[in-house]
């Protein structure tokens, strides 16, 4: 019912317009209004253009728009309108829809919006019409900047929007059937465009300096005026035609002449001399039916040639996936007055335009300041313009904007992204495929441009092509271009148009290359190094192995000659070390673990200053952990460094295969890839040809082969050129024994003119004396016929293939098993390390080798798998968590996981005595914790109980405040991280429980997968291996991201899914192997999940801690990590853990007075609030919530002024030890330890604390000893709230205290 009103309204506001009466049109007085209206109902229009198709078919463009504006074009206003509504209704379907429409309903409702807009386009074709539209554009162009309003720049912009939508409608086929040189629509259309003069404002505007805003709309609009022209036909347009355009064409008359007579006598040799009515039934003897007996045939034998099985078969169906792309429609020759019009066109554009209409239309695409897909028509103006000035003379300063390698980079770059859309958005390959395709051709045009600039006489012309050559011949991406294009060619997604500028444009580049090559001695060119490792065969080179009289030997005489220089260095020596490369792509981590490795090289070479210069120079540039010393280490301990870097078992890298680009695709697909490395060397151009002795490139030639009798005779010759350089240059004419194309062969040479491909009947029979001649000494090479052939198929048909026992390893005799398995019993329960390591040097035979030896134990049984017998990972020797150390740790947390210090106890009860910061990094890495808050001290519930302060003694009072002392983040190891510090509060219970309910809902919020010790195994075994394989960057990338999402999620306090984007190519690699993505698959992170997705992502499911707990689970090495930070830590068991040294010397910073103060102080404040909680009123009450206030804003400013200086006084600390003696250090901490514990024994029995004289005159003692941190401890005395916000670092030294007397 609605639908019918809409109608109704319609059809009134379109009789309201006016009418038309011969070639006057009449207005009515709401004209105005109702153009309105219309535009109003355009707007509201539903999904199927209801309103669009009711205007369309009552015609109103044609019979009340165009009228109007043609005759009322003074009136602006309702000029503007008409302009609005008509380019409204003109726009592309394509835009109305969105895209073509799968659904047969709006199918139909698409194809009466593309009728309707192809009667528009028809009633454009009037001089008139585009005569008002010249005349209003002329009339805007003419005003100033000043002068034109924002109403003209859109009217300006209307009135190209229109016109482009007019010259965009695709002609109809069933319609206009025009045979070449008669006007079709868009040939009328344009030629109205000419008689109007509205093609010399598109000059105008392409050309003027301040009308570059609409260059967009002009190169589109140029690019829709030749959509069905072709740049030959232009340039021939006009002009008598020469003598190689007759020779070509009678060529090809020739050869359809000697096709059509060889026919004719074929039809003639199967006619009999007689006449039969009867053409008789034959047995065909040797042929099987389908049952047992021969065939029998019911035709005439001339015709038995042609007999197949498939006879009378039903076609099969193709699926719509594996069908063939489809091809552009064919160009077609216009009429001859509108070629001249569009030649004068291009040979004016192209004189006072194109360069500088083409640099405009760059800088926008460039800067992203244009819309989508606006390069496109960028690439086919290059492409066009280019071509056409090639033909009409060649003029290289008329194009010299887009001779540039600037452009040649640009082209690469979009036919990168294009092939990247093609596998990504398959729903629109084709249309990928097409710009693909345009980009394609604009590259070919480009190489034809610069091969055109060698021919001309100009010596300055031809100096700048061979600058622009040799540009492109010395970068790899331009060299190998045509490789990969042709490497990834799809027939189900690039049509054969594709493939035919593709072989083309190959044949072209390898002949300038050739060429280019000729005239040069040495040409020097950009070269990808890849780094390879054997992914099989390869066996790791060990560690270096030394007798321990030899290592001894060594370091006495780099000890003496150390000695002997008094440990000074020379400036030369000191200035050419360098440990660290910035440019190299190795991760950090591993080149610490290589100038580790280089200090034990110089021992080992008895090089003692070049050792010594290299750790002192890889201090400086890895200063944390004190893996190579710390800052102010001792000669002596440098010396004892050294001694321990030789005795160490280091840990060194497989000799990595540095392999040019050049190899074989045979020996690529057996390697696996790591990161590229840029290099130079001298080209050899048979090497590049080499390239191209590949399968996958030879296939798309074949291909393009099968349609020889289609193709152009200079497509063919292409065809056969290439298949020339590898057949008849590299002798690898095996590469092209397959039947598919010995079937085609065949054709050729049957073809009854075949005299017209004489140069592929000649290599055909070239190809196939070389298969029989082989066939001759290999009597299977018929069945190699069915298969394609890389390099070493070649090899091997025409070579011969490999002995049977060639290559073997040789084989074990019974005696050599025998003894094997006797050693292998013998040290079978010797729990040695390495097993393998240990029956070598037994072996009588010495030439054994690790591997062989694995296998052979694996082939007798007495091992089940080789993992069982890998070689363990060897680390620095320095610090190594051992089996039994590990066993040992996942005992003591077991006990101890319920307890309420768990990491306490741990520490006490470890044998091997550990920092707490490495036994937190242990638990971690195993997976018994998935974050370090776990391990923290509990707070008794009794103290939670209590707090209200009644019924508390001050033992139990002291007691609580203690534990909620070491409950403080700052109380926690110096290696935590200050954001876990700071996600603790200190301010009070109140705000404590607060985070801990925070805390408690993200864990609830996320899932519990803590990492258990067989995942971490797991993990650990993948991101081994995964480093082995050289992906220790990625590893490091991923471990980086999920530490940063981790950092994100905490500080937003939000969870969404992060996709992981490799901006590298190296992690771009790893994305793709099968090996990382299991890894990621283990840690959680899920694949994308439609096809809208592209990257893995991070789910938002997994908490911070889990995270962070995934990411220690990458670390690679950990134990080795863990050695190199460890190695300053001291042997001797019965030596203090550094942590507790630290913690000693800090205690020497601070007076025992200031922490009896403090004590005295926190018990003065909880009795006072005690009695002043029993003796106020209400308004008393709200005096203390405010006095309390006051008192936690105080306490948090001097913890947030005491944090900040905490590094400053650490610094200060260690430069007043360095001029205190350390036997003074110790009696001063002896005697502060002493002061302390008697201070607080008399504080416990003086309630009132009333010790402040002697505890002053001590102050004065401590102070004059060890004053080290400047604290302001003159708290006002008056105040007990402020005595209660005592420093919290002199709160922690004394919780520290209170643990070493307790131990």
């Amino acid at each position: 019912m609605q639908l019918y009103l809409m109608n109704c309204e319609l059809l009134a506001t379109c009789s309201a317009l006016g009418c038309l009466e011969g070639d006057t049109y009449h207005k009515e007085p709401d004209c105005l209004e109702s153009v309105k209206d219309l535009i109003r109902y355009l707007r509201h229009e539903d999904d199927t253009r209801d309103i669009r198709q009711q205007l369309g078919e009552s015609q109103i463009v044609q019979n009340d728009l165009l009228p109007i504006i043609v005759h009322y074009r003074q009136d602006k206003t309702l000029f503007d309108a008409c302009i609005r509504l008509v380019v409204n209704l003109t726009q592309p379907a394509m835009l109305c829809f969105g895209k073509i429409p799968d659904d047969p309903v709006f199918r139909h409702h698409f194809m009466q919006v593309m009728s309707h807009l192809q009667a528009y386009k028809e009633a454009f074709a009037s001089e008139r019409v585009f005569g008002v539209l010249s005349e209003t554009l002329y009339n805007l162009l003419q005003l100033d900047w000043e002068q034109r309003q924002e109403e003209d720049n859109l009217l300006i912009e209307r009135i190209l929007l229109l016109v482009r939508n007019v010259l965009h409608v695709p002609a109809d086929p069933l319609e206009e059937k025009k045979v070449d040189d008669d006007a079709s629509v868009h040939d009328r259309v344009l030629w109205a465009v000419h008689m109007s003069g509205f093609d010399d404002l598109i000059k105008f505007v392409a050309c003027a300096q301040s009308e570059q805003q609409w260059n967009m709309h002009v190169l589109e609009i140029i690019s829709l005026m030749f959509r069905d022209q072709t740049p030959e036909a232009l340039v021939s347009a006009g002009h008598a035609r020469s003598a190689e355009e007759k020779q070509r064409d009678s060529q090809e008359l020739e050869a359809l002449r000697q096709k059509e007579h060889a026919e004719k006598r074929s039809r003639n040799l199967q006619r009999g001399t007689r006449h039969s009515r009867f053409g008789g039934s034959f047995v065909v003897q040797g042929l099987k039916a389908i049952g047992d007996k021969d065939v029998i045939y019911h035709q005439n034998l001339n015709n038995f040639k042609h007999y197949t099985h498939d006879l009378g078969k039903a076609v099969r169906r193709v699926p719509k996936r594996n069908r063939r792309a489809q091809e552009c429609k064919d160009k077609r020759r216009s009429a001859l007055n509108v070629r001249l019009f569009l030649r004068e066109f291009c040979v004016d554009f192209l004189e006072n335009c194109y360069n500088r209409l083409m640099y405009l239309v760059k800088e926008s695409l460039i800067r992203e300041q244009s819309q989508q897909h606006d390069e496109t028509y960028y690439l086919w103006a290059l492409s066009f313009f280019m071509e056409f000035n090639r033909g009409n003379g060649f003029h290289a300063d008329l194009v010299s904007e887009t001779m540039s390698v600037r452009t040649f980079h640009f082209i690469e770059r979009n036919i990168t992204n294009y092939y990247e859309m093609i596998l990504t958005d398959r729903k629109e390959a084709t249309s990928w495929s097409r710009r693909m395709h345009l980009a394609l051709k604009a590259y070919q045009e480009l190489l034809l441009t610069v091969n055109e600039m060698d021919r001309t006489p100009d010596e300055s012309i031809r100096q700048s092509s061979n600058v622009i050559k040799s540009n492109i011949f010395y970068l790899m991406e331009y060299r190998e271009i045509f490789l990969t294009l042709l490497r990834k060619y799809d027939e189900t997604k690039q049509p054969q148009s594709y493939l035919k500028d593709l072989v083309e444009s190959t044949h072209l580049f390898l002949r300038m290359l050739e060429r280019f090559c000729k005239g040069r001695r040495n040409l020097i060119v950009q070269r990808k190094k890849v780094r390879r490792k054997k992914s099989h065969g390869k066996k790791k080179q060990s560690a270096f192995e030394s007798s321990p009289e030899e290592l001894a030997e060594t370091w006495k005489t780099v000890e003496e000659e150390l000695r002997g220089t008094s440990f000074q260095l020379s400036e030369s020596l000191t200035e050419s070390i360098v440990p660290f490369d910035a440019t190299s792509e190795t991760p950090l981590e591993e080149q610490r673990t290589e100038a580790m490795v280089r200090v034990q090289d110089a021992l080992l070479a008895r090089l003692g200053p070049e050792a010594l210069a290299l750790l002192r120079a890889a201090r400086s540039v890895w200063p944390e952990g004190d893996v190579f010393g710390s800052a102010d280490v001792e000669p002596e301990e440098e010396l004892e460094l050294l001694k321990q870097i030789l005795h160490a078992n280091l840990p060194r890298p497989s000799p990595e295969a540095v392999a040019e680009d050049e190899d074989d695709g045979a020996e690529l697909e057996e390697e696996e890839l790591e990161p590229v490395q840029l290099s130079e060397t001298e080209f050899n151009f048979l090497d590049f040809v080499k390239k191209f002795a590949n399968p996958a490139i030879v296939r798309p030639y074949l291909l393009l082969l099968k349609s020889y009798s289609k193709n152009t005779p200079h497509t063919n010759h292409c065809i056969a050129r290439m298949l020339h350089r590898l057949a008849v240059d590299l002798k690898m004419d095996a590469l092209i024994f397959q039947l598919s194309v010995f079937y085609t062969f065949n054709k050729i040479l049957s073809d009854p003119a075949a005299a017209a491909y004489k140069e592929l009947g000649t290599f055909a029979k070239y190809v196939l004396n070389r298969f029989f001649s082989v066939a001759t000494q290999n009597n299977k090479a018929y069945v190699e016929l069915l298969f394609w052939k890389n390099v070493g198929a070649v090899r091997d048909m025409t070579e011969g293939y490999s002995r049977d026992g060639e290559g073997k390893k040789p084989s074990w005799t019974e005696e050599e098993e025998e003894e094997l398995r006797r050693l292998y019993m013998e040290h079978h329960d010797s729990e040695v390390p390495d097993i393998v390591e240990t029956l070598l040097p037994l072996l009588s035979n010495c030439n054994r080798t690790r591997r062989q030896v694995v296998t052979q134990l694996v082939h007798m049984g007495l091992v089940g798998n080789a993992k069982e017998l890998k070689k363990p990972k060897k680390g620095t020797g320095i610090v190594l968590w051992t089996e039994q150390q590990e066993l040992e740790l996942q005992m003591l947390f077991e006990e101890y996981k319920d307890s309420d210090d768990v990491l306490g106890n741990i520490l006490k009860k470890l044998t091997a005595k550990r920092s707490r910061a490495r036994v937190v990094d242990k638990l971690l890495s195993m997976g018994f914790v998935s974050e370090r808050r776990e391990l923290y001290k509990k707070r008794s519930h009794g103290a939670k109980g209590k707090s209200s302060g009644k019924g508390m003694t001050e033992e139990e009072f002291l007691a609580g405040l203690t534990q909620d002392l070491q409950d403080d983040p700052l109380d926690r190891d110096d290696d935590d991280d200050d954001d876990e510090s700071d996600n603790e509060s200190d301010d009070g219970e109140e705000d404590g429980d607060q985070e801990r309910e925070k805390s408690q809902n993200v864990e609830k919020r996320s899932p519990n997968f803590p990492l258990t010790i067989k995942r971490r195994a797991d993990i650990g075994s993948m991101v081994n291996a995964l480093q082995q394989e050289g992906m220790s960057g990625p590893l490091l990338w991923l471990q980086n991201a999920l530490n940063r999402t981790a950092n994100d999620r905490e500080d937003d306090d939000l969870s969404q899914a992060v996709p992981l984007v490799p901006l590298t190519e190296t992690n771009e690699d790893a994305m793709d192997n099968k090996s990382f993505q299991r890894l990621l698959h283990k840690l959680g992170i899920r694949p994308p999940a439609n096809e809208q997705e592209t990257f893995w992502r991070i789910p938002a499911k997994i908490s911070p801690s889990q995270l962070r707990s995934s990411a220690a689970a990458l670390t690679p090495g950990e134990d080795q990590v863990e050695n190199f930070e460890e190695q300053e830590e001291p042997r001797d068991p019965t030596d203090k853990p550094q942590e507790e040294e630290e913690e000693e010397e800090e205690e020497e910073e601070l007076p025992s007075e200031q922490r009896a103060q403090a004590l005295r102080a926190l018990l003065l404040a909880r009795n006072k609030k005690r009695r002043s909680a029993e003796c106020t009123d209400n308004t008393s009450v709200g005096d203390t919530k405010s006095t309390a206030e006051r008192s936690r804003e105080k306490t948090s400013s001097k913890r947030s002024r005491i944090l900040d200086d905490d590094d400053d006084d650490d610094d200060g600390g260690d430069d007043e030890e360095k001029d205190t003696p350390v036997g003074d250090t110790k009696s001063i901490a002896e005697r502060s330890r002493e002061k302390t514990s008697s201070k607080r024994s008399r504080i416990l029995d003086d309630d009132d604390g009333g010790d402040g004289d002697d505890d002053g005159g001590d102050d004065e003692k401590e102070n004059d000893a060890t004053c080290a941190m400047e604290i302001d401890t003159n708290a006002d005395a008056d105040s007990d709230q402020e005595d209660i916000s005592v420093p919290v670092k002199r709160r922690r030294k004394m919780v520290l205290i209170d643990e070493e007397d307790e131990d």
